[in-house]
C-alpha cells in the first residue's frame, strides 16, 4: 500500500520572511518545500528542504515555480502575478503576511497592483508597503496549515491517475 501523495510547498524565497514558519508546517506535515532564489541561501539540514538557484532576472524564480507547481500545491509568495498563475493551475497561492490569493480576490489584486503601479510611475506614491510584523507572522502561520490541510485532503480525494 502506498502512502497518499502529498502537496510540495514552493516559496519565491529570495525576499521571503517567513521561510522559518514555512519549515515548522512543513515538517510537521511531512512536506517537501522548494526554496527558489536566484542567490545561495541557507536550507535546514535533513529534512525535505532544498534550494533551487535560478538565473538572476526579474522573473527567473517566477516562471521556474510556475513551471514545477501543480495542483493542490501551495506557494508562498509576495508576487501577485505569480500567485494567479500558481491559481490558474490548481495551486494555492498565500502572500507572505498571510493573505490568501483566491480565484475571487486574484483579479481585483492584479488591478490594485497595476494600479498602484501607475501611480509610483507618475510620482504620485514614494512609500513602500508597511512594515512586516508578529501579527502577519501569525496570520502566514495559521494560513499556511490551513492551506495545507485543504491540500491534502484535495490529494486525498482525487481520483487514482490511470497508468
Amino acid at each position: 500500500m502506498s502512502l497518499p501523495p502529498s502537496p510540495h510547498l514552493y516559496v519565491d524565497a529570495d525576499a521571503c520572511p517567513v521561510k522559518d514558519e514555512v519549515y515548522r508546517v512543513a515538517e510537521r506535515h511531512g512536506l517537501a518545500v522548494t526554496l527558489v532564489a536566484n542567490r545561495f541561501m541557507a536550507t535546514p539540514r535533513g529534512g525535505q528542504v532544498r534550494l533551487q538557484l535560478v538565473p538572476e532576472g526579474p522573473d527567473a524564480a517566477d516562471d521556474w515555480i510556475a513551471e514545477h507547481i501543480g495542483a493542490h500545491d501551495v506557494v508562498v509568495t509576495a508576487d501577485i502575478p505569480l500567485a494567479a498563475r500558481a491559481l490558474a493551475k490548481g495551486a494555492a497561492a498565500i502572500g507572505t503576511t498571510g493573505r490568501p490569493f483566491t480565484e475571487n480576490s486574484i483579479g481585483a489584486a492584479l488591478a490594485s497592483r497595476e494600479l498602484m503601479s501607475h501611480l509610483r510611475e507618475t510620482g504620485e506614491i514614494t512609500g513602500g508597503p508597511r512594515a512586516f510584523g508578529p501579527k502577519d507572522r501569525s496570520r502566514f502561520l495559521q494560513e499556511l496549515e490551513h492551506a495545507v490541510t485543504r491540500a491534502k485532503r484535495a490529494l486525498a480525494a482525487a481520483p487514482e491517475p490511470r497508468p
